[in-house]
């Protein structure tokens, strides 16, 4: 199910969209010109931004299948993006079929693409929201109608938090969500850093914030705070291509990507 209906009228291609910019990084066709150009900006400032979110994607389907082989059916991915194979929720019910899964985004392009979301394994559920992270009460309503809240929870906030600008209160927005996980319920992150090459990465925020969106990079420490008060996951934080990789991966310049990861379990 969705909660709204969609019109090609609610697409802006004035401007560029980080989705429709990620999905262009990975190699989709849900772009526009627009996006292809402020894309071809952030990759003439790093060449690497195509790999990073190649290897964003696949911390997410690890850390997804990790919790579920923890025994997490509940899954709530805000910030989930254009739908690319496989989605969270195929990578979890692949391991438990009766996972419940609520996507939410707040970009209108998603919703268009939405019903590849609801394709679920007929003994679980998927569900996605029409809603914006800067609105925790209206994710969390429509996700409660969904999802059993006195159960544990996976929230996944991946490539999410670093469109998310210090005005907004992103620690209100994470604290605002635990809050309402019970105990044994996860939170899952990665966040993009500056920490290696801070004047590469100011130019690239310049280049989202110009198109609208309220880009921001952060250090380890800034990073680790949003973990206050949980449990971090062997091995912690972690640049994304160490953490817990497949086996038989090779080094290489994917150890590299400037992305932090981290799982953590609220006690």
């Amino acid at each position: 199910m969705t909660d709204a209906g969609f019109s090609a009228d609610d697409v802006d291609t004035g401007r560029p969209q980080s989705a429709r910019m990620y999905d262009y990084f990975l190699g989709g066709k849900d772009n526009y010109p627009v996006d292809w150009e402020a894309a071809e900006k952030v990759i003439s400032l790093f060449p690497a931004v195509k790999q990073m979110a190649r290897v964003n994607r696949d911390f997410m389907h690890r850390a997804s299948r990790l919790l579920a082989e923890r025994g997490i059916s509940q899954f709530l991915d805000i910030g989930t993006g254009i739908p690319t194979r496989p989605n969270l929720h195929q990578v979890v019910q692949a391991i438990n079929p009766r996972a419940r899964v609520v996507y939410a985004d707040n970009d209108p392009i998603v919703l268009r693409h939405a019903e590849a979301l609801l394709h679920s394994t007929p003994e679980g559920s998927t569900t996605y929201i029409q809603a914006d992270v800067r609105e925790p009460g209206k994710i969390l309503a429509a996700a409660k109608e969904q999802l059993d809240f006195e159960q544990p929870i996976a929230l996944s906030l991946v490539a999410l938090l670093h469109l998310v600008a210090d005005e907004d209160d992103p620690h209100r927005i994470v604290g605002e969500l635990l809050n309402s996980l019970t105990s044994g319920s996860y939170l899952a992150l990665s966040h993009a850093t500056g920490d290696f090459d801070p004047e590469t990465w100011e130019r690239v925020v310049e280049v989202y914030r110009r198109g609208g969106t309220p880009a921001q990079v952060r250090s380890r420490a800034e990073f680790t705070g949003f973990f206050e008060g949980l449990e971090l996951v062997a091995p912690g934080i972690e640049l994304a291509a160490g953490w817990h990789p497949e086996p038989g991966a090779q080094s290489g310049e994917a150890d590299r990507i400037p992305l932090y990861v981290g799982v953590a379990r609220k006690p």
